[in-house]
């Protein structure tokens, strides 16, 4: 079940802070709509990667529709530096 609270809730802020762990975001609304989201930092990150990797496939996909050369397993190894 989600965790919804009213934004005005944060001037308790260590109530809403407990309600809060890994995987299970808090969302605050005001005047009963959506506002923010609050989420642990470790999903912070693993969505920022994601977003990221995401980017990073359409790049390489607009640049095989656009007849670039395409990377050696070699050049991919030494990009990533693997």
């Amino acid at each position: 079940m989600p965790n919804i609270k009213p934004v005005s809730d944060l001037r308790n802020y260590n109530e809403v802070l407990r309600g809060i762990s890994v995987g299970e975001p808090v969302f605050l609304t005001k005047n009963g709509r959506g506002t923010f989201a609050i989420i642990d930092m470790e999903e912070y990150e693993k969505t920022q990667a994601t977003i990221r990797l995401l980017s990073k496939l359409l790049e390489s996909e607009k640049a095989v529709q656009n007849g670039d050369e395409w990377l050696t397993s070699k050049q991919v190894r030494e990009n990533l530096g693997v």
